[in-house]
């Protein structure tokens, strides 16, 4: 893109986000504790009479121990198969009722519950979350179900799908200190080894309102929130709750290299460098920021740096991908990845060195005022928009508070990215790009095993 049509498009990107980041400041959020313990945060937005109710636990994949892996992701399964009040499936089946969408999900940090409804029906959402909150049943018979279904997910999703099988065995290589080496899904022994009591025993561990939080963003006020979460979530006991250290990495674990033999037709590559978040980096934010907006320089649309310089310049890649976590509970990966132009019959050590010399200009040279200023936009415009989505802007919030951080950060980012100068760009690069922090994966088909 010429230089003055990369200009505009920076000065068009801030021009559209900056009213809706004014918007964004003026939003209003409350936060307040019930007697129990239970963390809420209600987000208010009137543009449509609909709302989103969101219950996390600070519990996941990486508070789990070797032999048990799994068990945070099954207890989700095991929320919609009955409580005190109800049998299994039937609190699904009332939201369906009432128009409503429902999820669940399980990561590395926490387990959230989702409702999205019209504004009258929020008590509805809540009496269903509490109930199975204070009075889950975990009925053998259905756990003896529901693992087999958990175990087929892992053949479809992870064992049988080359990408997915090579990203969660590289994952167990780049952390090797902390519980982020354990795949939320579970490792398929420790799947068939899970018991009913394991399973009764991390509920009653982690399941309580002092371990929780309650998010509700869309057309409510505070005092209509705060009384019914004391209707409905007051009466449920606080429960000692075991302690969870961050994950935190070894600062500089070495080189580590694996070679993969799997049933795909293209060779591809991974590389990741440990590196810290917004939650273990509390001297220099700004550097976790820097990391955020090279992902973008590096990896953000057509003009970014790997797919104009190496997918359409030196035609080495096919593809190519960078991306970072600043929000993890504890210490982070930056990943790249790419696939070799076999019909130029590069190689994947072609591949690994150009990377590697996409890493070194960053360390050499600070990027300009001008690129800095286009990805900075993009990035922003980015956050923006997203968060024109209460479910989104829920999220964000919960994700925030479970990895114990604060919702704030979700109105002040946008300034923390603003800040960030190109110097900021390098110094990050310099510090995190390094081969003491490097893992690398080479994937290649089967075939190549036998020769």
């Amino acid at each position: 893109m010429p230089p003055m049509l990369r200009r505009a498009a920076a000065l068009l990107f801030a021009a559209l986000y900056l009213p809706l980041v004014t918007a964004a400041d003026i939003q209003p959020t409350h936060e307040f504790f019930l007697d129990n313990g239970l963390k809420v945060i209600v987000r208010e937005d009137h543009r449509a009479p609909v709302v989103v109710s969101q219950l996390w636990y600070k519990v996941g994949s990486s508070y789990e121990t070797p032999g048990q892996t799994g068990l945070s992701h099954a207890l989700e399964h095991m929320m919609f198969k009955g409580s005190r009040k109800l049998g299994a499936g039937e609190a699904s089946r009332i939201l369906r009722e009432l128009g409503a969408e429902e999820n669940a999900f399980t990561s590395d940090d926490y387990t959230a519950y989702y409702q999205v409804l019209a504004r009258d029906r929020l008590a509805v959402a809540f009496e269903l979350e509490a109930d199975r909150l204070a009075s889950l049943k975990l009925p053998a018979d259905e756990f003896a179900r529901e693992i087999e279904v958990i175990k087929e997910e892992r053949r479809l999703r992870t064992d049988d799908k080359p990408s997915s099988l090579a990203y969660e065995r590289f994952k167990a290589m780049a952390y090797p200190a902390s519980g982020y080496h354990t795949p939320t899904i579970g490792w398929m022994d420790d799947l068939d080894r899970m018991t009913i009591e394991e399973l009764r025993a991390w509920y009653q561990a982690w399941y309580a309102p002092n371990n929780a939080t309650l998010v509700v963003v869309g057309d409510v006020t505070a005092e209509e929130v705060r009384s019914l979460a004391e209707h409905y979530f007051g009466p449920i006991e606080k429960r000692a709750v075991p302690s969870a250290k961050r994950p935190l990495e070894l600062d500089e674990p070495g080189e580590r290299r694996l070679t993969l033999h799997l049933n795909t037709q293209v060779p591809s590559l991974m590389m990741a460098f440990n590196t810290a978040s917004l939650a273990t980096e509390t001297d220099n934010p700004r550097q976790i920021h820097a990391l955020r907006l090279i992902a973008a320089l590096l990896d953000g649309g057509y003009s970014a740096r790997l797919p104009q310089q190496l997918e359409r310049g030196e035609e080495l890649v096919t593809s190519a991908a960078a991306w970072y976590n600043a929000y993890a509970r504890g210490d982070s990966l930056f990943v790249l990845s790419a696939a070799p132009n076999m019909q130029k019959g590069r190689t994947l050590e072609e591949v690994e060195a150009g990377l590697w010399s996409q890493l070194e200009q960053l360390k050499q040279t600070a990027p300009t005022a001008e690129e800095l200023e286009r990805v900075r936009a993009q990035v922003i415009a980015g956050l923006v928009y997203e968060r024109d989505s209460i479910t989104q802007q829920a999220t964000t919030i919960g994700m925030l508070e479970t990895v114990g951080l604060s919702w704030r950060l979700m109105d002040e980012e946008l300034a923390a990215l603003e800040a960030v100068t190109p110097e900021d760009i390098q110094q990050a690069a310099r510090t995190y790009f390094t081969r003491s922090r490097l893992s690398v994966a080479h994937v290649l088909p089967e075939e190549s095993g036998d020769e």
